[in-house]
């Protein structure tokens, strides 16, 4: 009988900590995803703004060099912040499924 109550102690203690562990963990991730999540911002906003104004310039160039009916400058801005909006989206969008596999693994 005592064998199998020092089994269950020792079960009992794994078990505790396995939550300890994992508790530990939560509160190191939970301060390191803020930090995740202000760059994270940032880079986006910079993936965003980064071809938007390479549109604008490209347009201004082409404009003041080959003059027409219609702005190159608006029609290149636009597109580059379509094209910039795009890879926010698919680079927010890795990101996301990358967090949802993590967290499967973890409830492993």
């Amino acid at each position: 009988m005592v064998k199998k109550d020092s089994k269950k102690t020792n079960a009992l203690g794994q078990e505790v900590g396995v939550k300890a562990a994992r508790k530990i963990k939560a509160r190191r991730n939970r301060t390191q995803g803020i930090w995740i999540g202000l760059g994270m911002m940032g880079l986006i906003g910079w993936s965003v703004v980064v071809p938007t104004l390479l549109g604008a310039a490209l347009g201004l160039w082409l404009d003041k060099h080959y003059p027409g009916t219609h702005s190159w400058t608006l029609a290149l801005l636009v597109a580059g912040l379509v094209i910039g909006c795009f890879n926010a989206w698919v680079w927010v969008d890795s990101e996301d499924k990358a967090m949802h596999e993590d967290q499967e693994d973890n409830n492993e």
